[in-house]
């Protein structure tokens, strides 16, 4: 109850505050190709169900006929120029502030997978749908503690940790050092976030080692 209050809360506030940011983003995005503004997809939530997750398109018009169900790369050539902004910001993330108001996401949960990925997943990771035992989030250890290229194995495990250790705090927590990254415009780094945040890499790797541990000894079936 807290945790949706809470969502609830902080999206509705969001929503409101970043009102300006959405035209600024329409603008930007009509002004350098013309194509479409926004950009959904089908996504698997809590207990399998799918929803229609929206964000600010970030890739050029038709990426996915063009190249197929493929994830963004390091200087991937689908990306825009003002794709690359608002994906190194979380900007594009913006419309899903809604998917957490209606209650389809949370603000930190293990991140919602396309549908057309999930029937990959389950058959090459074993156990892929315990992840689907909570509500998503736009953010979790796997982002924070990991990056976009991560494995999908090495991710399950991460959201496997957050399944079994979640809390109020964990979740202001990561909601906290998420708004770092976001600040820093750090979110497309392909390396661990919090070195660059929060003390130097010594630090961070004082921070990381236990949740590191808890994710290579996380039961994740092998096929």
């Amino acid at each position: 109850m807290l945790k949706r209050l809470f969502d609830i809360s902080l999206s509705g506030f969001g929503l409101i505050l970043s009102s300006p940011l959405w035209a600024t983003i329409a603008i930007a995005i009509k002004i350098e190709d013309g194509g479409p503004i926004f950009y959904g997809q089908p996504r698997v939530g809590k207990d399998c169900k799918e929803f229609r997750s929206v964000k600010f398109r970030s890739m050029v018009p038709d990426s996915d006929a063009k190249w197929g169900v493929v994830t963004a790369k390091e200087r991937d050539p689908r990306i825009t120029r003002v794709g690359r902004i608002l994906r190194s910001t979380a900007m594009d993330e913006l419309p899903q502030l809604w998917n957490i108001f209606c209650g389809d996401m949370s603000f930190v949960g293990p991140r919602p997978e396309w549908s057309e990925l999930v029937k990959k997943f389950r058959v090459d990771i074993p156990g892929f749908d315990r992840r689907h035992a909570v509500t998503p989030g736009l953010t979790g250890i796997a982002q924070i503690y990991g990056h976009s290229e991560l494995p999908r194995r090495q991710k399950l495990r991460y959201d496997l940790i957050y399944i079994k250790k979640q809390t109020f705090w964990l979740d202001l927590r990561l909601v906290f050092v998420s708004f770092l990254v976001t600040f820093t415009g750090k979110w497309e780094d392909r390396s661990a976030k919090l070195p660059r945040l929060l003390g130097g890499r010594r630090a961070a790797r004082k921070r990381i080692a236990p949740v590191a541990k808890h994710a290579c000894e996380a039961p994740v079936a092998r096929s």
